[in-house]
């Protein structure tokens, strides 16, 4: 038995906010709000918002773009949210889902499969519209597939590997002969897009990969997977179903025009700890990894990382690799797609995996918020 991954799908979103853009945006809303608070600022009981820069957010992340589902939205100061209307379940097809059947019919394709062939589906995701019904088995209706089985699951940036591993699991266990593993992010509906530190980080997208068993081995061969994750708060996002209850419950009185809170509870990092815990814990996976399974770090071509921050690409690279490596080791779409979550290091490597020979090892890894870090031994075919 050789699980191979056979094929790589793409959903980019119609719009695009420039570094540039996204600054005039917020800006503005800096210069309101500091307007409003005048006094209190004044008083030293408020305190002023400071402005933010294209250079700044480029210095800082390596970002100089993102692709939106919504744009007009984000960048209107009085907004500043993705608005994207509502659609009726089960009447129309939910906006996650249209993403991805997009990606997953693309990777279909470049497998040479079509939706039947499939036995399963994986939805790995940081965020999801819903609860229930699973969107992965929306996506299982609306792409035709009869049978078989599709399930949600939320490793936060991690999901893919580990949706990844899921399949590959599911395969060596005999459940499935054919799982397709889909990562679709609406990050710009979960951000806070008027925190200055943390508005520009996220874009949408959405991918798809194809997971088969096969006889004639083809694509990269699945040789092995670690998974680790830890307890931290140093990354959250507490947006949820019981946030009605919660304020509620917090409440001395009924008010007549209660308003119940949101930018409290969307996406919150110190993204300084983060940096300073998470990549030497990255690093450290991932050279356990290919100790374990005795591989040189000399022999791994490429690592396709989760794209969250140009510096800690780099930083994970010459840890892992050494001072000296080459930065193509660790290609890059962070400047473009910003970090993209779940999504970001398969894109990498939906763009990158023609690029290494038969029998050239690479190494497939994703960090994010639990801690949760995923690392996939791959070789080429």
């Amino acid at each position: 038995m050789t699980t191979c991954i056979t094929g790589t799908g793409l959903y980019i979103p119609p719009f695009n906010i420039s570094n540039e853009e996204l600054v005039e945006s917020f800006n503005q809303y800096v210069e309101n709000y500091n307007t409003k608070h005048a006094a209190d600022i004044e008083a030293g009981t408020v305190t002023a918002i400071q402005p933010s820069s294209a250079a700044f957010i480029e210095k800082v992340s390596g970002i100089k773009s993102r692709y939106v589902m919504e744009k007009d939205g984000i960048l209107n100061p009085d907004i500043m949210a993705p608005v994207i209307a509502y659609r009726n379940l089960g009447e129309e097809l939910s906006i996650m889902a249209e993403m991805g059947v997009a990606a997953l019919n693309d990777a279909l394709a470049d497998a040479g499969l079509e939706a039947n062939d499939l036995d399963g589906i994986i939805l790995a995701c940081s965020n999801f519209q819903r609860t229930y019904p699973a969107v992965s088995i929306e996506i299982q209706n609306a792409i035709g597939m009869i049978g078989g089985f599709a399930y949600d699951m939320n490793v936060a940036c991690s999901a893919a590997t580990f949706g990844l591993s899921q399949a590959h699991g599911s395969i060596v266990s005999g459940l499935a002969k054919r799982v397709a593993v889909v990562n679709v992010e609406i990050t710009s509906a979960h951000l806070n897009w008027r925190n200055r530190d943390s508005h520009f980080i996220f874009g949408d997208v959405a991918t798809a990969c194809i997971v088969e068993d096969l006889d004639t081995p083809k694509g990269y061969e699945i040789l092995n997977s670690k998974l680790f994750t830890q307890f931290s708060t140093n990354i959250k996002n507490e947006y949820g179903f019981m946030d009605r209850s919660e304020f509620l419950a917090a409440q001395t009185e009924m008010y007549p025009d209660l308003k119940e809170p949101v930018t409290d509870k969307l996406f919150l990092q110190n993204g300084r700890k983060v940096f300073r815990e998470v990549c030497p814990k990255v690093s450290e996976i991932i050279t356990e990894h290919l100790q374990e399974n005795n591989i040189p770090t000399s022999d791994v071509k490429m690592m396709w990382l989760h794209q969250a921050n140009a510096n800690m690409l780099d930083l994970i690279l010459r840890t892992v690799i050494g001072k000296e490596a080459d930065k193509a080791i660790v290609p890059s779409v962070i400047a473009e797609f910003a970090n993209t979550s779940s999504a970001s290091p398969m894109i990498v490597f939906h763009r990158y995996k023609d690029e290494l020979a038969s029998g050239d090892l690479g190494v497939i890894c994703s960090f994010g918020a639990g801690y949760s870090i995923g690392s996939v031994i791959v070789r080429k075919v």
